[in-house]
């Protein structure tokens, strides 16, 4: 946790009611995740984004170097219902202090297609894939954005996690590259190979 506070539920599942929550996974592996949420209204208080918007939303970080420099996936459930994709870069900037909410572009995809509208007690997923500078994100098993990110992510290199604002969600949070969609599958030659020595 970077940011607000996640609950533990039973069955391996988690909770959040805090009007912002950030968190990122311990260590940095394929840049894929997945968010199988069910939404569950607004926040007790409401806390307006640094544009002064008040959005509730959920999505996804990807190659999360620090708060001022990674990818967002987001899926905004009000006050419009779409996905968002966008890079925060902010050379030499590592902590919300130094960059606070400058550093946004957004990214236009070549595939977009609206997902559904999210109301309160609806079950969704949200599943973003990167491969290289591809961009694959799907919303309840179909492809909503496809893009390229051409040089926006060069030299970014973190691990995934998530973001909400200002919503109430029930959700289970997997990293990795298991069950990728079609095409997606990394190819081995891009990764590193680690041996075991005698000790390890």
């Amino acid at each position: 946790m970077t940011n607000g506070f996640i609950s533990t539920l039973s069955g391996g599942r988690l909770a959040v009611d805090s009007p912002s929550s950030r968190a990122v996974a311990r260590s940095i592996g394929d840049q894929s995740a997945e968010i199988r949420f069910r939404y569950l209204g607004p926040t007790q208080t409401s806390k307006p984004l640094a544009s002064g918007e008040l959005r509730r939303q959920i999505g996804i970080k990807l190659d999360a170097q620090d708060t001022c420099n990674l990818l967002y996936v987001m899926w905004h459930i009000e006050p419009d219902s779409r996905i968002a994709v966008s890079v925060k870069r902010n050379p030499g900037q590592h902590t919300h202090e130094q960059c606070n909410a400058h550093g946004y572009v957004n990214i236009k995809p070549s595939v977009s297609i609206p997902p559904a509208k999210v109301v309160s007690g609806d079950s969704h997923t949200l599943r973003a894939d990167l491969r290289r500078d591809e961009l694959m994100v799907s919303a309840d098993g179909t492809v909503v954005w496809r893009g390229t990110l051409a040089n926006q992510i060069d030299n970014l290199a973190g691990p995934v996690g998530l973001r909400t604002d200002n919503a109430r969600f029930e959700f289970e949070f997997f990293a990795g590259a298991v069950n990728l969609p079609e095409g997606m599958v990394p190819d081995p030659s891009q990764h590193e190979h680690c041996e075991k020595l005698p000790g390890d």
